[in-house]
């Protein structure tokens, strides 16, 4: 497999993953969990919901994948380009209706080029 998809892939895997604990965490039975006073109920009400444990799943996918990219890549060459992780999670935030202001849209813009000057060395 090409490093460079299997590593976007890895970002791809994070994103979708923040998103789907994001879900989750949002969800009726653990925000209810999350309202009572803190135990081991409300521990197991939010590792139990699928939707956090799907993420959790993503992430581990994501973990094992990249694996195989710093077997081939430098760090400071691979870790960059998890940047780009902030473009994607600002497009799907502002596909589901999250509040995407100028500033927050700038500051993806100079991570995507601060990503491009190292991938380009």
């Amino acid at each position: 497999m090409n490093t460079t998809f299997a590593a976007i892939g890895c970002v791809v895997l994070s994103v979708m993953a923040q998103f789907l604990i994001k879900a989750g965490m949002s969800s009726v039975a653990v925000t209810t969990a999350l309202a009572q006073p803190a135990g081991l109920h409300t521990a197991v009400a939010v590792m139990l919901d699928p939707k956090i444990i799907g993420g959790f799943t993503l992430y581990t996918l994501g973990a094992v994948a990249w694996l195989s990219v710093l077997a081939r890549w430098d760090v400071s060459k691979a870790y960059p380009l998890e940047g780009l992780g902030f473009a994607l999670a600002l497009v799907v935030g502002f596909m589901i209706g999250e509040q995407v202001t100028l500033l927050r849209m700038f500051g993806v813009i100079l991570i995507c080029a601060g990503v491009f000057a190292v991938s380009a060395s």
